[in-house]
């Protein structure tokens, strides 16, 4: 229970941090589908956690591999991703002005930044788009 008072787990996630306490893996299993039965674990409630911590600084790629490597389902994050996929310009956008402010002067500051935004998770037509933005518009 302590776990779950301080943040939202997929199941996996707490079955890997319960494992090395169970005596079976049957009995890891019945408490797993306890606590999803009575709605103290929810993969939904934690994919909308990493989402609602991670998209400020992370694009839809980095945030999509976060969620598979803790066991969530294609279609939870397909479906998340869906209301993530309108924001993600400004995100880019925001973290792109935190780090570099200006625009790039030649095609080796071009590419250090699209490195940047590419290891964040943006994708290259937002990685576009924010390095022609101009502050005018």
């Amino acid at each position: 229970m302590r776990y779950l008072a301080r943040r939202e787990y997929t199941r996996l996630e707490l079955a890997r941090k319960l494992a090395p306490h169970a005596d079976t893996p049957q009995q890891l299993d019945e408490l797993l589908d306890e606590l999803q039965r009575r709605g103290w674990l929810s993969e939904q409630r934690a994919v909308e956690q990493v989402l609602r911590v991670r998209r400020a600084k992370f694009g839809a790629a980095h945030i999509a591999h976060e969620l598979r490597e803790k066991g969530v389902t294609e279609e939870l994050i397909d479906g998340a991703l869906e209301q993530f996929k309108g924001g993600e310009f400004d995100a880019a956008l925001a973290v792109w002005r935190k780090k570099f402010s200006a625009l790039p002067q030649d095609a080796r500051e071009r590419a250090k930044q699209m490195r940047f935004l590419q290891s964040r998770g943006f994708g290259m037509d937002v990685i576009r788009r924010v390095l022609r933005h101009d502050d005018e518009q």
